[in-house]
């Protein structure tokens, strides 16, 4: 006898292939503690309802799909950038908002001053607001403290955040995101730092599972962002690049080149930069909270992306500064607007593909038997109404591993 069954449901499974929905009408989905035991047409269930299982959940009707996964936030930090986009609106370019005290520097000091208790209370209704909308899974990402010390109490408000809110938080230690200011005439000294103390002692003491780096102009060269990389896969840590956002540097190459999950922004990527990630099936992960924020006019190649077989996935990029976003169906809606996606490609860009950018593509992501039971119900009609309606909030309720809970 199966734990939970729910009936009278249509779901959207995003089984690869078809229309990319793969939805059943009439559907009926069993859990068995943690996993999905069998899904498929009610009809097709071997006995009544209340027969095989412990306890049954009526539907209504309701739309289910996989539960989101946000493969892309930088949700903890301390206070906030409000400023910088005010004096954005205005005009100001990015050494104006800093002269003025906004700027990463800003958030860095906040973060610095925060305990990982303090940090992870702030942090807690930006979380609470992604969930609400339907997320299960979130990846976050340090990158806010640029020192040691700072960087590694980032990760473990992280993983307080993850038992505090009872979900799977992915960690993943930003290494090379800005130049700290008391490493400002010394490049070569904060990179050492990183490669040396920083990453093996993340590793260490298992507060992250992949490590990601800023590879950009304004950041870090794409052989700064190497180091780091080849220094993270000596630690048997994964990789994750943001490439190519607002220039060409090689980012997506580079992702390819190491091996790694996902390489995210992509907007400046090459012909080259694209083949080389479909050779290695790294995912594409595109920020649209970003390009709005930001007022780019560079779009990523979706199309080419797309016809080599990429695998597109789509997140909030929640952070201070650039995304302040904290609805995934909303980030859809922007890609979906914004990119060109299709509304299956948003769906599984949220779902199926933003699971594989964590490497986690064999576990969750889709709705089969075996996999985790994390879905989502909601009070919409068809799956191409996520990433339709703007600031509705749509979903009726969550199942993270196999535990029911109200959105």
């Amino acid at each position: 006898m199966w734990d939970q069954l729910w009936t009278d449901i249509r779901i959207a499974t995003v089984a690869p292939g078809g229309d990319g929905f793969g939805l059943i009408d009439g559907g009926a989905l069993a859990v068995d503690g943690e996993r999905i035991a069998w899904v498929g047409p009610a009809a097709e269930l071997s006995a009544a309802p209340q027969q095989l299982a412990r306890t049954v959940h009526a539907g209504a009707g309701r739309l289910v799909t996989p539960g989101l996964v946000d493969c892309h936030t930088h949700v903890v930090y301390g206070g906030n950038r409000a400023l910088d986009f005010d004096l954005r609106t205005q005009g100001m370019g990015y050494a104006q908002i800093a002269a003025a005290g906004g700027g990463i520097r800003s958030t860095v000091a906040h973060t610095r001053h925060l305990s990982a208790e303090e940090l992870a209370a702030e942090a807690l209704p930006r979380v609470r607001a992604l969930l609400a909308d339907g997320v299960t899974t979130l990846e976050v990402k340090s990158g806010y403290g640029l020192d040691v010390a700072s960087e590694l109490k980032m990760l473990r408000a992280a993983r307080l955040l993850g038992t505090l809110l009872d979900v799977e938080l992915v960690p993943t230690l930003l290494a090379l995101h800005a130049l700290p200011p008391e490493f400002a005439g010394d490049r070569a000294g904060y990179v050492d730092l990183v490669v040396r103390e920083l990453i093996p002692a993340a590793a260490a003491e298992g507060l992250a599972v992949a490590v990601d780096v800023f590879c950009e102009s304004i950041a870090f060269t794409r052989d700064e962002c190497a180091r780091a990389l080849e220094a993270a896969r000596a630690h048997g840590l994964a990789v994750k690049v943001h490439a190519d956002q607002l220039s060409d540097l090689g980012g997506a190459s580079l992702a390819a080149e190491y091996g790694a999950l996902s390489a995210d922004h992509l907007e400046f990527t090459s012909a080259a930069g694209v083949e080389a990630m479909a050779a290695t099936g790294t995912v594409a992960v595109l920020l649209p909270g970003a390009y709005l924020m930001l007022g780019e006019t560079q779009r990523p190649p979706v199309a080419a992306l797309r016809a080599a077989g990429v695998p597109l996935a789509v997140a909030t990029d929640s952070n201070p500064g650039t995304s302040p976003c904290t609805s995934l169906p909303l980030a859809i809606a922007l890609a979906r607007a914004q990119f060109g996606l299709t509304a299956a490609e948003g769906l599984a860009g949220a779902t199926r593909n933003a699971a594989q950018a964590l490497g986690l593509g064999d576990s969750r992501g889709i709705i089969a038997p075996g996999l985790r039971a994390d879905f989502c119900l909601w009070d919409l009609g068809h799956p191409r109404e996520i990433g339709y309606w703007l600031g509705r909030g749509a979903c009726h309720g969550v199942v993270r591993g196999g535990r029911p809970r109200a959105c």
